[in-house]
């Protein structure tokens, strides 16, 4: 079954069981709290929809390639990154599906539901989208 936050399998069982939706959530925010894994998956959201090459993330944080390795299964495992083989190259790219629901999930009972509150966040969000 995949793990990605996103996925319609994760999703079915969102549904029978809350623990599992919490679950989902806290492996992308504990993947994301590390500073090159948070660095990465940022610099992956700039380049979507394109994806960055390993090597080429690698380069731009300044971090060895066999150590990045590590830092991409982690992110990949988590939901909140792809990966697909393109010729002799394997390019990342952020799974905004995933980060999408991350955010509904922790912004869920923003503010008891008294939209004024929540209107400053959702203006925030809105030029990204």
């Amino acid at each position: 079954m995949s793990t990605a936050i996103g996925s319609v399998a994760a999703r079915s069982h969102f549904v029978y069981s809350r623990y599992m939706e919490d679950n989902t959530a806290i492996m992308a925010l504990s993947a994301l709290a590390q500073r090159t894994r948070l660095d990465t998956f940022r610099l992956l959201v700039r380049h979507e929809p394109d994806g960055l090459a390993a090597g080429e993330i690698a380069r731009h944080l300044g971090v060895p390639q066999n150590t990045m390795s590590q830092h991409f299964t982690v992110l990949q495992h988590a939901g909140i990154v792809r990966s697909e083989r393109r010729s002799r190259s394997i390019v990342y790219r952020a799974n905004i599906d995933a980060l999408r629901d991350l955010m509904l999930f922790l912004a869920q009972d923003c503010c008891a539901g008294r939209e004024e509150l929540c209107a400053p966040l959702v203006a925030e969000l809105a030029p990204c989208c």
